[in-house]
């Protein structure tokens, strides 16, 4: 479950690692205002739950109050990477002279928490991580052992922070893995960690919690806004979206696109019970990404039925700027209605799921 950053920054506090000062806003007028209260230039960072909202216009900066306005105006009701923007954080501007890269996550193939971090914070930390992978640190934990300051201190000097910074890195590090271990998270990041000449601030925070502890998590469930997400998503590198009503049918249809020779641009688990909305509301978070060449909607009807999944589908070809082909693997509950809308919207589908992966690899294949 992922949380957003401006709860995410209240833990924070609690926990002790510096944060700009920050104030939300649900409309452009308490922007407005959170400007003059804050009494700086400050960035207006839509609070969504999905990667890559930098690059895709989701941050911008105000210089003055009246400016805050119209900045937040345009980013209120926008969508960024197909999520739509129901809340900004206004938060002071940073004098920006370093950025660090630092975070807590838990490696499934060892078991153990992991700390890494590096000298290159930023946007493009997925491109250090890929071209220069030895300038990120990595400090597995003994998950039976007390993770010490000393140790934190540790991953800062093998860092290359600057010696009068090693202490102040060290205790976020550390500070980092308690927030990590009490909340019970999968992942607790921050990028950019951002030193002002001054101070250290932690200028974005991301918070995963674990799906199956969040039960026991009163302090998170009571701050407002906190809300399971309505799908399972992860961005992959190839270019065709994989769509799938359960995990193991959304897997089991990136592995036939393996089969045929294509690569999987995302996997989205829409759940048991999607309904015409969500159907429709998937299909766009996935169309939204550029690199997107095909989708394959991989659907066994059971909660799910098949005519909602076909009116989401042509909801979004009908509405939606982006046309994609979508491959419709559609069967189970209420399937002949739904193959029936398909049919008379003039879209085709497989009952096959073999035959619908093929499909959309040689689709794909035909694009390039």
């Amino acid at each position: 479950m992922k949380i957003h950053e401006y709860i995410a920054k209240k833990i924070f506090q609690v926990e002790g690692i510096p944060v700009p000062e920050s104030i939300i806003a649900e409309n452009p007028e308490k922007a407005q205002k959170a400007a003059e209260t804050i009494g700086k230039p400050v960035a207006i960072k839509s609070q969504v739950l999905v990667g890559g909202r930098g690059k895709a216009g989701g941050i911008k900066f105000a210089e003055t109050p009246a400016e805050a306005y119209v900045v937040a105006e345009g980013l209120l009701g926008s969508e960024v990477n197909g999520e739509p923007v129901e809340i900004v954080l206004v938060e002071e501007k940073l004098n920006i002279q370093s950025e660090f890269y630092v975070s807590v996550v838990l490696d499934r193939s060892t078991k153990k928490p992991l700390v890494l971090a590096s000298l290159q914070g930023g946007v493009d930390i997925e491109e250090v991580a890929k071209k220069t992978p030895e300038k990120i640190i990595k400090y597995y934990l003994n998950p039976l052992e007390e993770f010490l300051p000393y140790q934190a201190r540790e991953v800062a000097i093998k860092m290359g922070v600057p010696s009068h910074l090693i202490s102040k890195v060290g205790s976020i590090i550390w500070k980092l893995f308690q927030a990590f271990k009490d909340y019970d998270l999968t992942i607790a990041e921050i990028n950019p960690l951002v030193f002002t000449g001054e101070e250290l601030f932690a200028a974005d925070a991301k918070f995963e919690v674990d799906d199956d502890a969040f039960y026991r998590q009163k302090k998170l469930a009571e701050l407002e806004h906190v809300h399971k997400p309505e799908f399972a998503y992860v961005k992959l590198k190839g270019n065709i979206a994989v769509i799938g009503n359960g995990a193991g049918l959304t897997l089991s249809g990136m592995d036939m696109l393996h089969i045929y020779g294509g690569k999987p641009a995302t996997f989205l688990d829409i759940g048991g019970g999607a309904s015409e909305e969500s159907i429709a509301k998937a299909l766009n978070i996935v169309i939204s990404d550029e690199n997107v060449k095909v989708v394959f909607l991989n659907v066994l009807g059971g909660i799910t039925r098949a005519d909602d999944v076909a009116r989401g589908v042509l909801d979004v070809m009908n509405s939606s700027n982006r046309k994609v082909p979508i491959v419709i693997r559609l069967t189970g509950t209420n399937e002949e209605e739904g193959q029936k809308i398909l049919a008379e919207a003039g879209l085709s589908f497989e009952t096959s799921m073999e035959e619908a992966a093929k499909k959309a690899v040689d689709i794909c294949k035909s694009m390039t």
